[in-house]
């Protein structure tokens, strides 16, 4: 077996991104004891059949997680087939049991079931990721549901909205990929033994003159496993699922990517409205020391551009696997199935981080309040005006102006005059005087139903999220 050191290249997933528990996942030691626990599994259901003795099959179990990876490594150098190389490396540990290994069995009938199981887990840990970052997400809606902070189109000014309510954007996007999570997991197959091309043929000979056809077999192998089995299937179980699988990766990838660019501009110093966590020691730049760079947020967005790529590979898996089966899915599966989930493992745990620690700076979000939610309250203003009995057209012309004006001083670096301007036009204060203009141009009040609709989505969350 190969020894990997710093000297050689290594993988980022295998160190710098992705959590322990994953890498465990998609380890070459889980991926070997799930092959034997199939194996053992098929045995138990052959013995069951009256086609394998219980001593083979105790032998096989005894024998079950003594995995050597070495051994197995050596014999698939001579014979180059990592399958056989393995169920030698097991038979040679299993006197009685190793003649009746793989009975009956083509590769995929032990490795697809082997890799539904491992996706399971997979998806499984997946889950938990996102409910955490879900719940992290609920608590700092329902805490700022009701802080009012100018909204942006366009990444232009527009009305006011609550910081809870832009959260709940989020977390109503990731409420949905917990159900697609959800969806995929619930319907995830395996292959189950169907054999060569997926018609039982070899296991119903060997079954012939048993009290057990090859659909029983299968059923007592898969009951075992703890996996349903998709009903039709040639060598392989269908590559769709492995599309469906990833693609859904890729829409939680997409949801985290939308809320870390946000908050990349957010905490740029013109908005200056939200930050990520800064440590006391962080540095954020070898050249300038004064830099605050959202570097978690940058990081998820490199991770998730990335995922965002490979459901196309699953893709091409579905679509050009011709026949009953060809084997050019089967390299690339061998990175993009693990590199999806530890990525996404990865960016979960920095979204979770950054939602718990993000910071909320109320000076700048009263400033840009201040400043734009003039334009924004105008509204108001015409609303009034119009129902005291002004002519609309005229007096949103006349607010028009006003606001133009007022935008070519704030370019210009002074302050708004907006409300001062509006306070000297006759168009308006015929209608409004100018006593009630400070209140309808008091924007933090202007954001309708914001704060109950973030509070919903809130409970949604909680709703869901609870196991």
């Amino acid at each position: 077996m190969t020894a990997f050191s710093y000297d050689t290249y290594l993988s980022p997933l295998t160190w710098r991104y992705g959590s322990d528990a994953m890498r465990t996942i998609w380890s070459e030691a889980t991926k070997r004891r799930l092959l034997r626990r199939v194996w053992v599994a098929l045995a138990e259901a052959q013995h069951e059949a009256g086609l394998v003795s219980a001593e083979q099959v105790a032998d096989l179990r005894a024998h079950e997680d003594e995995i050597d990876i070495d051994r197995a490594a050596a014999i698939e150098r001579e014979i180059r087939h990592d399958l056989m190389a393995e169920i030698r490396t097991f038979a040679e540990q299993c006197p009685i049991g190793g003649p009746i290994i793989h009975l009956g069995a083509t590769s995929m009938d032990i490795l697809d079931n082997a890799d539904a199981l491992r996706l399971q887990q997979a998806l499984d840990l997946i889950a938990t990721r996102l409910r955490a970052v879900l719940q992290a997400l609920a608590r700092r809606i329902t805490q700022e549901a009701e802080t009012p902070a100018i909204a942006f189109t366009h990444i232009q000014p527009a009305e006011p909205t609550t910081i809870g309510y832009r959260l709940a954007q989020y977390g109503q996007d990731l409420l949905i990929d917990y159900g697609e999570i959800e969806r995929v997991r619930e319907n995830l197959r395996g292959k189950g033994i169907k054999g060569a091309v997926g018609v039982s043929a070899g296991y119903a000979q060997l079954l012939e003159g048993s009290a057990m056809t090859a659909r029983e077999l299968e059923a007592r192998v898969m009951e075992k496993l703890g996996l349903h089995a998709f009903e039709a299937a040639t060598q392989t179980y269908p590559r769709k699922q492995d599309w469906l699988i990833v693609n859904t990766l890729a829409g939680i990838a997409s949801s985290l990517h939308k809320f870390a660019f946000d908050l990349r501009i957010l905490q740029s110093p013109p908005f200056g409205e939200w930050s990520e966590p800064f440590g006391a020691r962080q540095v954020g730049s070898s050249a300038m020391p004064f830099k605050r760079n959202p570097i978690a947020a940058e990081n998820i967005d490199s991770l998730t551009r990335l995922v965002a790529a490979y459901p196309r590979v699953m893709w091409d898996n579905a679509a050009l696997s011709l026949l009953e089966r060809t084997l050019d899915d089967s390299a690339n599966r061998r990175f993009v199935l693990p590199e999806s989930f530890l990525i996404m493992d990865e960016a979960l745990g920095r979204m979770l981080r950054l939602v718990e620690g993000m910071n909320f700076w109320p000076g700048a979000i009263e400033r840009n309040l201040r400043d734009y939610g003039l334009f924004a309250a105008t509204e108001r203003v015409l609303m009034a005006a119009t129902a005291a009995g002004g002519d609309r057209q005229e007096l949103h012309e006349a607010i028009r102006e006003q606001s133009l004006a007022a935008w070519a001083d704030l370019q210009a670096g002074r302050p708004n005059p907006l409300a001062g301007l509006l306070a000297a036009d006759a168009r308006i204060t015929r209608w409004v005087s100018v006593a009630e203009l400070p209140a309808l141009l008091d924007a933090s009040g202007h954001v309708g139903d914001a704060a109950e609709r973030a509070a919903a989505v809130a409970a949604d969350i909680q709703a869901a999220c609870v196991l």
